[in-house]
Parts: C-alpha cells; structure tokens; sequence
C-alpha cells in the first residue's frame, strides 16, 4: 500500500497538530513536514519528497495564493489542496487557476478531507460545496469576445466534459467504455490541443465554455 508523503502549510501549530491528527487517521496519510508560511514551504519542498501539499490561505511572509503558484511552477506533479477559513470564491478561482487539485474549508468533517486528499491524488478535483455554488458563477462571467469555437471532436468533447465535473480519468474510461491508457491519450491530445497545462485548467476552461452543465 503506498503512502501518501504530504506538507502541512498552516501558520498556527495548534490547527498544524490538529490537521496532522486527522489525516494520521488514514494509515495511507503520512504528514512528513511542516510549514508556519509559504516560503517555509518552498524551503521544505527542496528537502523532502512530497506528493501532496495542505495549504492554508492567510499567512505571514507568503500567503497561500503565491505559495501555490510558484511550487506549481517548479514542482508540477505535487498536488495541492487549499484549506481555509475564507469562503472567499476568489481565493479559489485564483488557486485552481495557477493548478491547485482542490479547494476545502476547515470546517469540512475529517471523512471529508481524508476523501478529498485520496480524489486529489487520483487526479480527481475536490471543491467545497460552497465554495464551488459561488465559484461557477463567478467562472462564467466573461466578455462576449471570450466565447470561442472548441477546436475538438465529439469524443474529445465528451471527456472534457466529464473532466469538467469532477471525474477522474478511471471514472471517464468507465462511463466512455474506454481503456484508461485510450483516456490519458486523448488528455494529452486535448491539452496540447487547447494550450492548457493540466487538468484543473481543463476543468475551468470546460466550466467557463459552457461544455458541462
């Protein structure tokens, strides 16, 4: 069974503990570092090999915001999951915007963030509920220039689609009666296609395209 390395970024050691107990629970979940700011972090990526980061918002010297999108840029396979107090919609645009998997508050129930660490890692996307009913709005507005015509095939449309709800690739291959290896190509086709980078960019381009509901 492999475990699952993970960097908690908080900057207040009691809710860092309390996080690192939770996860613990998950025999699978390992926290094997820890971070009060997002530069720190940085720090901690350069000595540990990480698989996924628990990044907290509002924090001293680098928030959470910045810390995600330069990690992304030199570590691009780490997946991130925000969690925070803020229900802030804007937050979370920016956040996926620059790669992060997901976007939890700290309110969510254990079950739900031990849920939400295994989907990220299955290259699925994890948005509280919340956050998610404010965020698609907030996805769609956009000046009339920006709708443009999808340069993709019926097919390629499909998975983007079911990218753009959620679905990991094991999930579109089972919808799609596809093999897993037949989804991965077709991924990488459609990102190549569309100039994007991952499938968090898929999923908001497919959100702000108006290819899923």
């Amino acid at each position: 069974m492999m475990t699952i390395r993970i960097l908690l970024v908080e900057d207040q050691a009691i809710v860092r503990q309390g996080l690192k107990m939770m996860i613990e629970q998950d025999e699978q979940l390992k926290v094997v570092a820890e971070a009060e700011h997002g530069l720190k972090a940085i720090e901690m990526m350069e000595k540990v090999i990480v698989d996924l980061i628990l990044m907290d918002i509002r924090m001293p010297v680098m928030n959470g915001v910045e810390a995600t999108k330069k990690i992304k840029e030199r570590w691009p396979d780490v997946k991130i999951l925000i969690l925070t107090t803020f229900n802030d919609e804007e937050y979370a645009v920016q956040t996926l915007k620059d790669g992060a998997s997901g976007f939890l508050l700290k309110t969510s129930e254990p079950a739900k963030l031990i849920d939400a660490i295994h989907s990220c890692m299955k290259g699925g996307m994890s948005i509280h509920e919340e956050v998610a009913a404010k965020m698609v709005p907030k996805l769609l507005e956009k000046p009339k220039k920006e709708r443009v015509t999808v340069p993709l095939t019926p097919r390629e449309l499909a998975i983007v689609k079911l990218v753009g709800e959620g679905k990991t690739n094991k999930e579109i291959a089972a919808e799609l009666h596809l093999s897993i290896g037949t989804v991965k190509n077709h991924m990488t086709q459609i990102l190549n296609k569309l100039g994007l980078r991952d499938r968090t960019q898929l999923a908001i381009y497919a959100i702000k395209h108006e290819i899923c509901p």
